[in-house]
């Protein structure tokens, strides 16, 4: 057996994030196990869909455009955008189980009816996306792996850029929120060169949130200790 695959065939990919936390309160375990399997977008792992099938997102979605959240926290800004856009169809992606527990205590408390959710690694997902599917994507406050040596770990690399290209449409937007200025300094220099345009004239361009932001708690964790969040937007070309 190659030594770059998992007994199921899938590639190896180091994952360096948590996957659980502390405790889950029994309303959160009575969430994941009711909630979680309805709201699934499809087969995504390596063990439902050896094949990488793509997901069909029009029956998942019928006749909508489809934006994806990557890494959604506690699900704040993910919930609010599908109260502010019911037309749409929202993905969320999340492998803490403790956030995506959150998600679904929101979800049933905002009754909203377009999301789905994968628990898990985005790179599982980005597999089975049809080419060119997505109109928008969001990263809010990614982990920002601050020792130097970790970069390489960043969502904003290689192994996530170019995965993201294909499965974006072309026009579509790019979202990145950070309040870690080296974050900042390295999606400028790798987010353009895997196809996509900064879309910022000066720099209050992206000082100020856009119109439909909703804050999450890791934006109001930096305010708190005086760090200032950057919102910078991208195309894909």
């Amino acid at each position: 057996m190659s030594k770059s695959k998992h007994p199921s065939g899938a590639p190896w990919r180091n994952f360096y994030g948590r996957f659980r936390g502390k405790t889950i309160r029994a309303a959160q375990h009575e969430y994941l196990e009711n909630d979680l399997g309805r709201l699934s977008p499809g087969p995504v792992s390596w063990e439902e869909n050896p094949d990488r099938v793509p997901l069909d997102l029009n029956a998942l979605f019928p006749d909508r455009e489809i934006w994806l959240e990557i890494g959604f926290g506690g699900g704040e800004h993910l919930v609010h955008m599908a109260q502010t856009y019911p037309d749409i169809g929202l993905i969320g992606c999340e492998p803490f189980v403790n956030g995506v527990a959150m998600l679904l205590g929101k979800i049933r408390k905002a009754r909203v009816s377009n999301l789905a959710v994968h628990p898990g690694d985005v790179r599982d997902l980005f597999d089975v996306l049809p080419d060119e599917s997505l109109s928008k994507v969001f990263l809010n406050y990614p982990d920002p792996w601050p020792k130097t040596r970790h970069h390489r770990r960043r969502f904003v690399t290689p192994e996530h850029l170019a995965p993201l290209h294909r499965v974006m449409k072309t026009g579509a937007e790019l979202r990145v929120a950070t309040d870690i200025e080296d974050y900042v300094r390295q999606t400028l220099q790798q987010v353009p060169p895997h196809g996509f345009t900064w879309q910022a004239a000066h720099p209050a361009d992206w000082r100020a949130p856009w119109p439909d932001w909703q804050s999450t708690r890791y934006e109001q964790k930096a305010l708190r200790e005086g760090r200032t969040p950057h919102y910078l937007t991208f195309t894909r070309d």
